[in-house]
């Protein structure tokens, strides 16, 4: 009777310790702006998220998923507290942030920790130049959309002269730094000015009113879309001649919508995603799920990030960070905006095409890598 007694407990025991592990939670930590002028894309951040982890379902070996949010605020130092805060609380993953000049300081004590980073926005090229193992890329980079720019103002639009426009932020001067080196290297379009901005301004006159009179073939506007939608109305207010080209940060609803019709005729840089009924479905999740009329841009490459790592977690039956990079880097996975397929450096081989607006929406229009009207 005693070793029964023995046995009854040991087993008590072991089915004690399971429920135990099978009670563990999976933590999501996000970092996005949630304040200041960038707060709707990282809002659609947020939501890509947490819109992935309900139409998961459940997770095999954990009982929960739990997403932690953080707000970067686009500034270096935020970003490395919401950063430290995360680790703290002990995510196993973190998907974020939106703005390059977030993104990079928050590398720091997250690569540190051994915890796995993927940003579903941020481009600039340095933040996968560093050799970290452990983080990711969703979008393609600036250089690679740089290239983009370039060819499509040289073999398209037959562009002599530019001018370029940008914030000084990490991602905005990084973009126009690598048009500048590929135009001074095909020697066919010629830069004329570079001007700059303040983040936040909503006046833009000045630097309009100087374009204006040296009147170039194509302005470039490196912004956001805060800036980059109150800059169109004023630029079609003082009548500028210039083709208006600009980037994917702009490429979101709400320069449609607050653009309105002066949004018209603008070409714009951003990958395209393949239609499929993965895509449509998860737009009308995501309609319903957040009440809203439409998909902010980063909200698809979050959703896929989230996706792709729940996958992960469960094909390798861990989450333990070591496990999940390899897992993630020595996989392709199907995501509502292509296959996803990372190389060595953790960048995901992605190119751009170039939209323009039309009728109120963005067109698919031009492909630098053939050449071809869409």
């Amino acid at each position: 009777m005693k070793k029964v007694g023995i046995l009854v407990l040991c087993l008590t025991l072991i089915l004690a310790l399971h429920g135990l592990a099978m009670a563990e939670t999976l933590k999501i930590g996000t970092l996005s702006p949630l304040t200041g002028p960038y707060a709707q894309d990282g809002t659609d951040i947020l939501q890509g998220v947490k819109t992935a982890v309900s139409v998961y379902g459940p997770l095999k070996g954990y009982e929960s998923v739990e997403v932690l949010p953080g707000d970067s605020a686009c500034d270096g130092g935020k970003a490395t507290m919401a950063a430290n805060k995360h680790i703290n609380s002990g995510v196993n993953v973190v998907i974020g942030a939106y703005c390059s000049s977030a993104t990079e300081p928050a590398q720091i004590p997250l690569m540190e920790a051994e915890i796995v980073q993927i940003t579903p926005a941020s481009t600039n090229e340095r933040l996968t130049a560093k050799g970290y193992k452990y983080f990711f890329r969703m979008p393609p980079r600036d250089d690679v959309q740089a290239w983009s720019t370039v060819q499509f103002l040289e073999n398209k639009l037959k562009a002599k002269t530019l001018a370029l426009i940008d914030d000084k932020q990490t991602y905005t001067a990084g973009l126009t730094a690598n048009i500048k080196k590929f135009a001074k290297e095909n020697d066919k379009v010629k830069v004329v000015a570079h001007e700059h901005i303040t983040p936040g301004d909503s006046d833009f006159t000045a630097v309009l009113t100087k374009l204006k009179r040296i009147n170039p073939d194509v302005i470039y506007m490196s912004t956001y879309q805060p800036e980059g939608s109150k800059m169109i109305q004023q630029v079609r207010k003082l009548g500028l001649e210039s083709a208006f080209v600009t980037e994917d940060a702009v490429y979101h609803p709400k320069f449609l919508e607050v653009g309105g019709p002066a949004a018209e005729g603008v070409y714009l840089t951003f990958a395209k995603s393949p239609d499929t009924p993965e895509k449509e479905q998860f737009i009308k999740t995501y309609k319903a799920m957040w009440k809203v009329d439409a998909v902010g841009t980063y909200a698809y490459f979050a959703y896929d990030a989230a996706m792709m790592v729940l996958a992960a977690v469960e094909k390798a039956g861990t989450a333990k960070s070591d496990t999940l990079q390899k897992t993630l880097r020595g996989n392709t996975w199907s995501g509502v905006t292509g296959d996803i397929k990372f190389d060595e450096h953790g960048d995901r081989k992605l190119a751009h095409i170039v939209w323009i607006v039309k009728d109120n929406q963005f067109v698919p229009y031009w492909d630098p890598m053939t050449g071809k009207d869409l």
